[in-house]
């Protein structure tokens, strides 16, 4: 030791103190909260004292331990070591120079930042920075022009295209495209190595409103909805602004268009019409809903078969098996009574729509209110397949004694209804137009 300094240089170039050293022993994947949620801190000093310079601290993706907390359920205690890990590495560092931090959501509602002061806010909707989060479209051209590839230009944009920051349209995932230059095949490079699991979890325990409006967008539609680039946590139960607002801060959705605050009544908030954002974002929803039935997926694909060939006592067999496999991984909302079998149903139509949609135009009919659904399979090539219209109700023991008779009263429903008659009105025959009707009593179909 020299004036209370540890003097093995080869380990420590003679600029840490014993405590220092103790300290830096114990950081490990096995260290106490406390030591890690000051290691930036300590890292800093360590840093200015070697070089004698203030440090840059870059933070990528700060907010992804963020959302796998949330789907995990140790939240709260995330939180409480975020908060005390920005406090000590970015306010109270006297060896900080600056900071960046990347992140899809602002948290600051959640007293995330609480303890911060001077943070510049640079979001999707700011002009800042437009051109730098992406390629541009005059970047991409050019380099598929010079590797050969001019003529997947309009491929490579119904792919990768449609990124929207600030006034900037056009900007493409960087990601995609150097894969893509580098292998020339189209595919879901950016959705593979990103998580997916709370977007998954939102629109999987969605309610409803949620469901009906992601059919919309996986029918390639827009939706309209208000924006809150401060994502609450909290609200994401069920809360449909937040849910959109995250899907457009992940870069699944696009702004299409939005009102401006001149043209809409004080007090209020502007709409955006979003979409999709391209081809590879369709295509990863796509796979997720399918993952969804991954625990039936050998029966919910004969259902599939059964229910295009009309053989509906493999139907019913099917139907039984799917339900009781996956009806609970629709049902863990935090408000789940009453809604179980919408839950289940709204989520088995987003299925019928990513494997059917190739085959048959899918629409739905919400006018029929709680507890039932209705869904009409428009083929596209009349001449091959016959038109389906499907019937959701639920049990009701005061109007039915059994599910046989709620089966009969969703099939009396079509007809009272005359769901087949805009069928018949764009020429498809009524001897090519299916009815069936489906009851379920809680997890029993």
């Amino acid at each position: 030791m020299k004036n209370g300094m540890v003097t093995n240089r080869s380990w420590y170039s003679g600029l840490l103190y014993e405590s220092d050293v103790a300290y830096f022993k114990r950081v490990s994947e096995n260290m106490d909260d406390s030591d890690a949620s000051l290691a930036l801190y300590q890292l800093s000093d360590y840093l200015y004292r070697y070089y004698g310079k203030k440090v840059i601290i870059l933070l990528d993706e700060y907010d992804t331990p963020m959302q796998e907390a949330y789907v995990n359920g140790f939240w709260d205690e995330l939180v409480s070591f975020t908060r005390s890990m920005f406090n000590s590495a970015f306010k109270t560092n006297p060896w900080l120079e600056r900071a960046i931090m990347t992140g899809i959501t602002r948290v600051s509602r959640e007293s995330m930042f609480s303890d911060l002061n001077n943070l510049k806010v640079v979001t999707t909707t700011s002009d800042e920075y437009s051109t730098s989060f992406g390629f541009t479209e005059e970047e991409v051209f050019a380099a598929l022009d010079e590797c050969g590839r001019s003529d997947q230009k309009q491929q490579v944009k119904q792919w990768y295209d449609g990124f929207i920051f600030g006034e900037h349209p056009d900007i493409y995932n960087p990601w995609s495209i150097l894969n893509f230059l580098d292998t020339g095949n189209f595919t879901t490079y950016w959705a593979n190595t990103s998580s997916n699991s709370l977007v998954g979890k939102l629109l999987r325990e969605g309610n409803r409103r949620i469901k009906e409006k992601f059919e919309t967008l996986l029918r390639g539609e827009n939706i309209q909805s208000a924006i809150d680039e401060q994502i609450v946590y909290s609200q994401l139960d069920g809360n449909e602004r937040a849910v959109w607002s995250l899907l457009l801060a992940s870069g699944y959705l696009k702004v299409v268009s939005f009102e401006s605050y001149r043209d809409i009544p004080e007090g209020t908030n502007p709409k955006y019409e979003l979409a999709l954002t391209n081809l590879e974002v369709r295509l990863m929803f796509g796979n997720m809903i399918r993952d969804w039935f991954a625990a039936a997926e050998a029966d919910y694909n004969d259902f599939i078969k059964a229910l295009l060939l009309g053989d509906v006592k493999a139907m019913n067999a099917y139907m039984n098996r799917v339900s009781l496999d996956v009806f609970s991984y629709f049902d863990t909302g935090k408000r789940p009574s009453g809604e179980e079998p919408e839950r289940f149903y709204h989520g088995f139509v987003l299925g019928l729509i990513v494997d059917l949609q190739g085959r048959y135009v899918i629409t739905s009919n919400r006018e029929s209110g709680f507890g039932r659904y209705d869904v009409v399979l428009e083929p596209k090539d009349p001449k091959v397949d016959d038109a389906i219209i499907l019937e959701f109700k639920v049990h009701d023991p005061e109007d039915e004694a059994t599910l046989k008779e709620t089966v009969q009263a969703a099939l009396s429903q079509i007809k009272e209804k005359q769901y087949a008659k805009a069928l018949t009105a764009r020429g498809i025959p009524s001897e090519h137009i299916r009815s069936y009707g489906f009851a379920f009593e809680g997890k029993k179909y």
